[in-house]
């Protein structure tokens, strides 16, 4: 059973070298790629402003933040749900930066770069010169981000659970985001069904002159050939 947690941060810069810090978390799980409805989704006190860039991006203010927990409040909850899970980030070098500058603070194992599923790097290699940002990807996959005015953290890891879905293979019935477990069995199954009462015609691959080669030899071993049986023919009247 293939466990990944598709996450997403929002953070008070863009330099966690700088001091800046994490002050949102968004995750979403799947199992063998397929959502749980499990989530994640946590707001921070990152006990420093926000800068005007970042507040641009994610309207989440210091006032908003003031009274949210530390990162070292919710630092056991976080590592216990990702726990033996296999990381989806959109862009992961940023989001795992910062997240291991949170861990190194409060002396939780850090995550390994390597062992996660780098959506951005994904999408460069399918569309190689295209734009790949989550916006771009929405757009070329017909997936609806009209709610996404302003980035969040827990709407982007939904959204980027429903391009990495495009991403490794593109949207099945299986896949539906909108469906419960059971209920996206019960349409998979429908379309089989469906698909399968379909009648199927059969595409001669003859030429007309293997056509006619064929006909020309029925004609030759007479009227008693159980071609015209088989074919559905009225037999040739025997001359007289």
């Amino acid at each position: 059973m293939l466990r990944e947690i598709v996450l997403d941060t929002e953070t008070t810069g863009t330099s966690h070298a700088s001091g800046d810090r994490v002050i949102e978390i968004g995750c979403v799980e799947m199992l063998n790629h397929i959502p749980t409805g499990k989530s994640y989704h946590v707001y921070i006190n990152p006990e420093r402003p926000v800068s005007a860039g970042a507040f641009a991006v994610h309207g989440l203010s210091d006032e908003f933040l003031a009274d949210k927990p530390v990162f070292a409040a919710i630092a056991d909850e976080f590592a216990a749900f990702v726990a033996d899970a296999r990381l989806v980030i959109h862009n992961a070098a940023f989001d795992i930066g910062f997240l291991n500058a949170e861990f190194a603070r409060t002396g939780h194992p850090q995550f390994n770069l390597a062992d996660a599923v780098d959506t951005l790097n994904m999408a460069r290699r399918r569309h190689p010169g295209a734009a790949n940002n989550l916006d771009a990807l929405c757009t070329r996959y017909g997936i609806d981000n009209s709610r996404r005015t302003k980035h969040g953290a827990l709407l982007d890891a939904e959204i980027l659970a429903e391009v990495y879905i495009e991403l490794i293979g593109g949207r099945q019935v299986g896949f539906d985001l909108s469906l419960q477990p059971s209920a996206r069995r019960s349409a998979a199954a429908a379309e089989r069904a469906a698909r399968d009462a379909k009648p199927r015609t059969l595409i001669s691959r003859l030429t007309d002159a293997e056509r006619a080669a064929h006909e020309a030899f029925i004609q030759s071993i007479g009227p008693s050939a159980i071609w015209h049986e088989y074919l559905g023919e009225t037999k040739p009247e025997a001359s007289s």
